[in-house]
């Protein structure tokens, strides 16, 4: 028979979690209506950008850009989105999961940039070579956060290290939903709607050069910078839900074991009352 004294240690601890779980879940919550915002107002310029980028590689070539070259380099980088906190539901198992299939499904020499620490410690586990490794930009990232990393990778692509760079991320859908997804990044595919297209249809000034040199190298942070508000706004919705989650669940827990507790005590009493019946009797 299960001690009182036990099931009540027990009872306490449910409790102490539920209410730990329940203050997650309400900071989640808090922190989740500010992402959100952050990532909607975000994605029309975003993909506006990349409208206009695949409009522009149509018509132009590597003579205007060398983000616009076909690549050289038999390379492939893969950066990688996830959070550097855990307590996220199932959110990094599944981008870690795409990313794992997507490098079993397609093998080649190929490197990895993390963002994120669950991200970093997982690839670790798999033996992917680790370029480099930026922690997660905190609970309020700006566009400044992801210059550093865009650079880099820009570089890498224009010294030919690597002919083909994916980005990695967690897409926001809804509270209940997220969903990773990867998208090229470099180089810069034309879009289908306009081939064959003319390209003096489009007026550059001063020059297409002078226009790429500052457009591109926006083009990539602003793709790395919407993917990361992407992430964040996945981790805040899915921690909220994991929390709201642990919370029902140790409330049950709370109820079972509370209907232990009982059954054990009524149970006691009664044999403590058959004990005395039969004292007495026997006097």
């Amino acid at each position: 028979m299960a001690n009182p004294q036990d099931i009540q240690r027990r009872i306490k601890a449910a409790k102490n979690i539920k209410q730990i779980t329940r203050a997650m879940q309400f900071v989640a919550a808090s922190k989740l209506r500010r992402a959100q915002d952050s990532t909607l107002a975000a994605r029309p310029y975003s993909e506006k950008i990349d409208e206009v980028l695949a409009d522009v590689a149509a018509v132009l070539g590597s003579e205007d850009h060398p983000l616009l070259a076909d690549p050289t380099g038999s390379k492939r980088l893969i950066v990688l989105i996830t959070t550097d906190r855990g307590l996220a539901g199932p959110l990094n198992t599944n981008t870690i999961r795409y990313v794992a299939r997507e490098i079993v499904e397609h093998p080649g020499e190929m490197a990895i940039v993390t963002v994120g620490r669950k991200g970093r410690d997982a690839m670790r586990r798999t033996h992917v070579p680790i370029e480099a490794h930026f922690a997660g930009f905190g609970d309020k990232p700006t566009f400044a956060d992801v210059l550093p990393l865009a650079r880099l990778i820009t570089e890498d692509f224009l010294s030919g290290d690597y002919g083909r760079i994916d980005l990695v991320y967690s897409r926001f859908i809804s509270t209940l939903a997220q969903k990773p997804v990867m998208v090229q990044l470099l180089p810069i595919q034309p879009s289908p709607d306009t081939e064959g297209i003319p390209g003096n249809q489009f007026i550059f000034e001063p020059s297409p050069a002078a226009v790429l040199e500052q457009l591109l190298p926006r083009y990539v942070a602003t793709r790395l910078f919407q993917a990361v508000l992407e992430g964040r706004a996945s981790e805040e919705s899915s921690r909220m839900v994991a929390m709201k989650n642990a919370t029902e669940n140790a409330g049950e827990l709370i109820d079972d074991l509370t209907l232990a507790y009982n059954k054990v005590r009524q149970s006691n009493i009664t044999r403590e009352m058959i004990e005395i019946a039969t004292g007495a009797r026997a006097r």
